[in-house]
């Protein structure tokens, strides 16, 4: 009891300090406390909750550069079912920010941590008395209903929410299934009890294109909301079921009230549903969506067979985290347990779900598909190829075939492989033909479930392609910056690509293109001015831009970065760019000073984050970078900075990742970190060797295989590595393979503090 009750004293500084002292997942009431039920009072009140489960805290990344939502969801799933702060701006880009203190509805539609500010579909918002409305930043032009809150009476688990609407006195609780979500309101003044369904609201690069909502009869409503953005042609069809009649509705579009309609379409479509206190102050909400139409969506609703039983729902969603989280089981310090749990919480919020229990989905190019697997969306490739995706082959293997199929979907749909494919739509955000290293990756590990000769030309044909400057790269082997922004970038980008393609040509007997994709996988060094020693923009002549500053950020040359953070892209050819360097003592010292240098006066981008010198960890390419010194030869500087990150860039707070979330990205970076290795040619393989943060780890494979990792003498001060064995061998490579770990074995380090051991 005193634990509990320390627990919240620390909470309640963190109200008033404004930091946070210790994770908030674990808030439950004081009858919860009393009783000592870890499982969060759970309506059954059967179980405990699991040990895993009980280390997530969906608060974190919330806060800072993060931009995750908190709200409930399911493993890979459709729903995501989370609070809105109801603002506009780069910190609202999920839905929802920490130090915000007003939430103004519950949509079924988030991203995690992507930096682009679109869903946030079909919102909800139970009210009491007279709704509170005001403009809540410069950008909107209407004012918005919302109420306040504390984060003294929210709490969150994974698959569960709840907060208490100060204004309205009602109790709000979240849960999912993978196409439904439900929510439980529980008013304490049921004299006015309302549900709003606004399918207007709309922020950031979101708008409505046309809506509908049609009431079915006193319990049941259904309707679409489609809209524009960065998902240019979104479709999302809803069917809703509340668990008790209403007495009444209005429904409007644009403010203006409909009197005697059911049906209504427009662009600011809203519903009011209204209840008699006679039945009691609590009432559930019950939503299931679709792409293709309101009769899927009904479909995938009566699909999950749940009722309006809120308990079990919870307890389902909680039991299905804890079974992908039990996949790995590790021993460190209980803050770390926060955090490497919460990291594979992370890592499974995307790709979601998107075809119907029919397999029925909506295409890229618009029609109506239908898949014999689960048809997956919300591929951030540009950030996933790099960790996320080898960790899915790892983790969430008897998913893989599905998404590499999803992949392959997309392009016979579309004509090309998608570059980031959001909700049945091509954004064509960032940049490279990222599909390559996924599938092929996938190819050499035996999870490709496609024909890989039609994977092949689907591959080909996007690095043969003539946009984005892919003409001008094959003629010339660069991208000239007289014809395209990030030219040093998608020079260097491509060129990996190109070798992951050039491997898959050679392993199908395709010579002459294996060649040729080889030859293109060197233009990265078409970039190299060996004056400055940085790669630098080129003209259509072959001349370099001028002036120059390797600390400047140059939209027009680098993607999200700067020369210094760009110079180690080429995962592909760490051997021919420490040759370029000038040999491994160069090397060491650029990379020395990557770390030390510091950024000019000069005002950064917002995605650049997590800085330790130039090494900027908020964002992607930066990601294998401390993983090259063991290439260079001195193991020991790279095992000292991939803790320091480790220690320094994620913590339990709200604002404990360092950047952007990236649809799993900076958690798999974690994931990979605390076990000690990391892809960093996320397509040839290997792992290579860091320095583990956990004391042991197991992962647990299929056919009941497992591989263990042990980490000797591990401490905060124990950072460096004297000795690596596997199955009682001494490695003396830099690298394991999947191969080995997938076989199953024992990973032994032997830690110490004396950096010259390695």
């Amino acid at each position: 009891m005193s634990k509990a009750l320390n627990f919240l004293e620390k909470k309640e500084s963190y109200q008033a300090t404004g930091k946070k002292n210790m994770s908030l997942k674990k808030y439950v009431s004081g009858i919860c406390l009393v009783a000592g039920l870890i499982y969060g009072c759970s309506d059954s009140g059967e179980e405990k909750q699991s040990e895993l489960t009980n280390y997530v805290d969906p608060f974190i990344g919330t806060a800072g550069k993060g931009k995750t939502y908190p709200g409930a969801t399911v493993p890979f799933g459709m729903v995501q079912l989370s609070p809105d702060n109801g603002r506009n701006g780069w910190d609202w880009i999920s839905g929802y920010f920490y130090p915000d203190s007003v939430i103004s509805g519950f949509s079924h539609l988030h991203l995690s941590g992507t930096g682009a500010g679109d869903l946030c579909d079909i919102s909800f918002l139970p009210v009491s008395g007279k709704e509170k409305q005001t403009r809540l930043d410069s950008v909107s032009k209407r004012e918005t209903v919302h109420s306040g809150f504390s984060h003294s009476r929210e709490s969150a688990e994974p698959g569960y929410y709840q907060v208490y609407l100060d204004d309205y006195q009602v109790d709000v609780e979240l849960t999912a299934t993978t196409r439904s979500g439900l929510q439980r309101y529980n008013y304490d003044r049921t004299d006015s009890m309302a549900v709003r369904l606004h399918l207007g609201y709309a922020r950031n690069w979101d708008w409505v294109t046309d809506s509908q909502l049609k009431v079915v009869n006193d319990s049941t409503i259904t309707g679409y909301r489609k809209s524009s953005g960065w998902a240019r042609d979104q479709r999302v069809y809803f069917y809703t079921v509340f668990s008790k009649p209403f007495s009444a509705f209005a429904i409007s579009e644009n403010d203006t009230l409909v009197s005697d309609v059911s049906e209504i379409r427009g662009k600011n479509v809203l519903g009011k549903f209204f209840f008699d206190e006679s039945q009691g102050g609590e009432i559930m909400v019950k939503t299931a969506i679709s792409s293709v139409s309101m009769a899927n969506a009904k479909a995938n609703l009566e699909d999950e067979q749940s009722g309006f039983d809120f308990g079990l729902v919870r307890k389902q969603a909680l039991a299905r985290w804890e079974n992908e989280l039990s996949k790995i089981q590790v021993e460190t310090t209980e803050d770390d347990k926060i955090q490497f749990y919460t990291a594979m919480y992370h890592s499974m919020l995307a790709p979601i779900t998107f075809s119907d229990v029919n397999g029925e989905y909506k295409g890229p190019d618009g029609s109506i598909h239908q898949a014999d697997y689960i048809r997956y969306s919300i591929f951030s490739l540009w950030d996933t190829f790099r960790a996320w995706h080898p960790l899915a082959t790892l983790l969430y293997s008897d998913r893989v075939p599905d998404m590499m199929q999803s992949l392959m979907g997309h392009y016979e749909e579309y004509g090309k492989l998608p570059v980031w494919n959001m909700h049945g739509n091509e954004t064509d955000m960032m940049l490279g033909y990222h599909s390559l290293p996924v599938l092929a990756d996938a190819y050499f590990k035996g999870q490709l479930g496609e024909d890989p000769v039609q994977t092949y030309e689907a591959m080909k044909k996007s690095a043969m392609q003539d946009e984005f400057g892919i003409k001008a790269y094959k003629e010339l082997g660069y991208v000239p910056y007289d014809s395209l922004g990030w030219n040093v970038s998608l020079t260097m980008e491509y060129a990996f690509d190109d070798w992951c393609l050039a491997q898959v040509a050679k392993d199908l007997g395709k010579e002459e293109d294996y060649e040729y994709f080889m030859n293109r996988s060197k233009n990265y060094q078409n970039h190299f001015d060996s004056a400055s020693r940085f790669f630098r923009a080129k003209s259509l002549s072959g001349n370099f831009r001028s002036p120059f500053d390797p600390l400047a950020y140059h939209p027009e040359d680098y993607a999200e970065a700067n020369a210094w953070q760009y110079y180690w892209f080429a995962p592909q050819d760490i051997d021919g760019l420490i040759a370029l360097t000038g040999g491994n003592q160069a090397f060491e010292k650029k990379l020395d000073a990557l770390f030390e240098t510091s950024q000019s006066a000069e005002e950064t981008p917002v995605w650049i984050s997590g800085n330790i010198g130039q090494y900027i960890h908020g964002n992607e390419p930066s990601h294998h970078v401390p993983y090259l010194y063991r290439s260079a030869g001195v193991p020991n500087k790279g095992e000292q900075r991939i803790r320091q990150i480790l220690d320094e860039l994620y913590t339990t707070q709200p604002d404990g990742l360092c950047g952007n979330e990236d649809c799993g990205q900076m958690s798999a970076w974690y994931i990979f970190s605390a076990l000690g290795f990391y892809p960093v040619n996320p397509a040839d393989g290997k792992y290579i060797l860091g320095s583990p943060s956990v004391e042991e780890a197991t992962i647990i494979l299929p056919d009941n295989k497992s591989f263990t990792i042990n980490a000797i003498n591990q401490s905060k001060q124990n950072v460096f590595v004297k000795s690596v064995s596997l199955n009682g061998q001494q490695v003396s490579r830099n690298f394991i393979t999947h191969e080995d770990v997938v076989r199953g074995g024992e990973l032994v380090f032997e830690m110490t503090n004396q950096p010259d051991n390695n």
